[in-house]
């Protein structure tokens, strides 16, 4: 059984930082796209951050780059969203995500889905 587990979420000023972690089990990391998506009250949801754990390739939503970095440990089935210079537009229940093809883009819908974290920025 596929386990997405996400924590790290947290309530944090504007212009903070906080890391999410991404737990996953159940399938062959290597051979996942692992993605971060978010939800806001009253918008639609968002691919922010995806990675493929085979080649290590990434995507960033042009929000949040420069800003998010995704990052994994493969030994660890472990993906990390690191947020810094955090905005109140930030603000939303972030999903960790996976999908069987490793080349998967934000842009499409992904297979698994966790339980998301809420970020709240503060301005």
């Amino acid at each position: 059984e596929v386990q997405l587990q996400a924590s790290g979420g947290g309530l944090v000023q504007a212009g903070g930082s906080l890391r999410l972690s991404c737990a996953a089990s159940g399938f062959t990391f290597d051979d996942y796209a692992i993605g971060w998506f978010r939800q806001a009250p009253g918008k639609e949801r968002e691919g922010v951050s995806c990675l493929s754990t085979r080649d290590g390739s990434t995507y960033y939503a042009d929000s949040v780059k420069g800003r998010f970095t995704i990052s994994s440990d493969n030994a660890k089935n472990t993906v990390y969203l690191q947020m810094n210079s955090l905005k109140p537009e930030d603000t939303a229940v972030y999903y960790c995500t996976a999908d069987q093809d490793p080349d998967s883009s934000c842009l499409v819908e992904y297979d698994y889905w966790g339980q998301g974290t809420l970020v709240t920025v503060s301005s």
